[in-house]
């Protein structure tokens, strides 16, 4: 342990004694801390974000939907309709840390105006429920559901633009009822409204779940969405519900199985944030190399000297070694300082982002610090720059004790 010690103290000495060269390793190495912490947080609130809003926009945490209807529910909706199930309903309504569970009934058909007429696709809804689910989706115009609404309807924005329907307006529905008649209702349109999907703007509408039932003429819905008061819980609340409804009359099914684009957006943007710490690691192994090479280089007498008093060739690589490390971890520290300042102060400003593809509207971005985020940035600072010792502390340790002293005469 003394010896330990006594070789921090001499690289310690060394490192103080280089300031130039110092100076500019410890830069290339908070540079790279800096640069991760600001991408992968960046990458992580956006990620988040988009979870979030996908998660209480359209899905949920968990649906709770009769077997078979996520692989066949497009092609017979209302062949597997939820009904008659209020006890287990109550159940999945009173388990911890449920927010809401909001019944949904979906299906398809035409919307008329005037002469205009586009194909739509509805939803029945709970309007109490969903105050709380849907709160990615912004009523831009005229005002939600009621909860006591019994005859109304609210509309996407590019549905609305595209049939010519401003709110007060009366919309004539026309659908295929569950036994295969055609059904129709009319309805005033009393909002607008808009999501984080400008696909799902262009083609839906919400109802009443009554009036979706009235429409169908159908009792109960396919789908419960139950929303939790934390995503990370997600699989636990799965095994809970798993244990007090059947399997034979209920599928449960997460929120992750369902967001292929989410999945997807995610793999995507890890490669990338990969990609940019590789990079990085590279920029410090050569940085951290070559400060070590030269003061190996500047050092030759003063190693000869060292070895012939005695000193070990193991000790002298755990010199240089110790070096790297310290260059690590003194850069990665004022990395971790300034990278966690900048991300704050970032955030605090936002950063203008334009539309993403789907979306109308821009919106202000952030940088998400996670223990995660700021730990891997320090560790691969510090595991790089004592990677990036080891072959100029076996080059110090492999000098020939004549030579180097010659070299000093």
């Amino acid at each position: 342990m003394k010896f330990w010690l006594l070789d921090l103290w001499l690289a310690m000495r060394s490192v103080l004694r280089q300031g130039r060269r110092t100076l500019i390793a410890i830069g290339a190495v908070s540079f790279g801390v800096i640069a991760m912490i600001l991408s992968a947080g960046f990458i992580e609130w956006l990620m988040e974000g988009m979870r979030e809003s996908t998660i209480k926009s359209q899905l949920g945490h968990v649906q709770v939907v009769r077997p078979g209807y996520v692989e066949r529910g497009t092609s017979d909706p209302f062949g597997f309709v939820i009904d008659g199930e209020d006890a287990a309903q109550r159940k999945v309504e009173q388990g911890a840390g449920v927010k809401v569970v909001a019944p949904r009934l979906s299906f398809n058909g035409l919307a008329s105006k005037g002469d205009n007429t586009l194909a739509f696709l509805g939803q029945g809804v709970s309007a109490k429920a969903e105050a709380v689910l849907s709160s990615s989706v912004t009523i831009s115009r005229g005002r939600n559901l009621s909860p006591d609404g019994v005859n109304e309807m609210i509309m996407g924005r590019g549905l609305a633009a595209n049939l010519g329907v401003n709110v007060g307006d009366t919309v004539v529905l026309m659908t295929t009822t569950a036994a295969g008649n055609v059904n129709a209702v009319e309805a005033p349109v009393v909002g607008i409204f808009i999501s984080v999907s400008k696909e799902y703007d262009d083609s839906a509408l919400r109802m009443p779940l009554a009036l979706a039932q009235q429409l169908v003429r159908v009792n109960g819905a396919q789908q419960w969405l139950v929303l939790l008061d934390d995503t990370d819980k997600t699989d636990a609340k799965l095994a809970e519900l798993g244990k007090v409804l059947p399997a034979a009359n209920f599928e449960l099914v997460p929120w992750y199985r369902l967001s292929d684009f989410y999945n997807k957006t995610r793999d995507l943007f890890a490669s990338q944030v990969n990609v940019v710490q590789f990079i990085i690691l590279m920029i410090i192994v050569l940085s951290i190399s070559n400060t070590l090479s030269m003061s190996v280089m500047e050092r030759v007498s003063e190693i000869g000297t060292c070895m012939a008093l005695g000193l070990t060739r193991a000790r002298i690589r755990r010199i240089f070694m110790s070096e790297g490390v310290m260059l690590g971890l003194v850069g990665g520290g004022l990395g971790v300082v300034i990278g966690c300042a900048l991300a704050l102060a970032i955030s605090a400003v936002g950063i203008p982002l334009p539309p993403p593809p789907g979306m109308e509207q821009g919106f202000d971005g952030e940088i998400r610090l996670t223990f995660g985020i700021v730990a891997k940035a320090l560790a691969i600072a510090v595991v790089s720059a004592f990677v990036s010792s080891l072959y100029p502390a076996w080059r110090a340790s492999r000098m020939n004790i004549v030579d180097a002293l010659r070299q000093s005469r």
